[in-house]
């Protein structure tokens, strides 16, 4: 894994926070490789903690784990994973306590981490009879883009070469996770001004704006945006295609090909008009 920044280049980790809102607090970040996108049907397949804990020591744990079920190929072909990489491999609950203990009480750090890694995560744990440990606070960079209002994509890889953070290896744990911390980083530098708050009221921004008005912030603008179809499920964001509906709304059609080309096929199953398939699929080409 390499993960260089030119606004950072040569940083510790230690340094990765530019608020002094974390002093003395365990802050670590998480990212999940999978066998899918479903956080109740897919399992984990490779894991990474990356930060510091209370006292500034840094920590750097990375896990290939065995799933439960075969690695489908599309998901191998995202992060490069492949089944016979996890044929010896232990299973999540051989590392389960270790991950517990760091996740425990830790400020998570991550893009989509409310969503999916720490979503999936408490699947799995459920899946152990276990409950899954509780972080202090999760600091999604996903939501705090969207609540910064910085234009799409939205993606990490765009996202952080947009902030100078080159990123090597991407789709590995690791590298992901320590590309989002540095993308905090970034953020809380170039707007001070919203970090301005205690740790509680910066989840709570970062999710609910500050006020009624902005709860439906985060996605925002889809339902503005002209329609390819009549259902409104494709809509046009200047020369981009984006998707406003299920699991992939917010996203550009072409980065979902990117990461979930079988979505593609069954999202062109759905729509009835053949126009707009034939222009759907022009559009990709593009």
């Amino acid at each position: 894994m390499v993960l260089r920044s030119d606004v950072q280049r040569g940083c510790p980790e230690s340094n990765f926070m530019g608020s002094d809102l974390f002093q003395g607090e365990k802050v670590l970040a998480f990212d999940l490789e999978t066998t899918g996108v479903s956080t109740s049907s897919d399992f984990i397949v490779q894991l990474a903690l990356i930060g510091t804990l209370e006292d500034g020591t840094a920590v750097h744990v990375e896990h290939i784990v065995k799933p439960k079920i075969r690695i489908p190929l599309d998901a191998s072909r995202i992060h490069g994973i492949y089944n016979e990489d996890v044929r010896d491999k232990p299973p999540l609950s051989a590392v389960a306590d270790e991950i517990a203990e760091l996740i425990e009480g830790a400020i998570l750090v991550g893009h989509n981490v409310r969503n999916f890694d720490f979503a999936m995560l408490k699947t799995e744990f459920l899946r152990m009879g276990r409950l899954a440990p509780q972080p202090k606070a999760i600091m999604d960079t996903l939501e705090l883009v969207r609540r910064l209002r910085l234009p799409r994509p939205h993606n990490l890889g765009a996202l952080c070469k947009r902030h100078g953070i080159r990123l090597e290896a991407a789709h590995t744990a690791a590298a992901d996770a320590a590309a989002t911390m540095l993308l905090f980083w970034r953020l809380s530098v170039e707007h001070a001004p919203a970090f301005r708050r205690s740790l509680s009221e910066l989840e709570r921004w970062i999710v609910h704006g500050d006020g009624a008005g902005d709860a439906s912030e985060l996605g925002r603008g889809l339902n503005d945006l002209e329609p390819l179809d009549a259902m409104g499920k494709v809509r046009k964001d200047g020369e981009h295609l984006v998707l406003s509906f299920g699991r992939h709304r917010g996203r550009y059609l072409k980065e979902i090909q990117t990461s979930d080309p079988s979505y593609i096929g069954w999202l062109l199953s759905t729509l009835e008009c053949e126009d707009t398939k034939n222009r759907i699929k022009e559009h990709l080409r593009s």
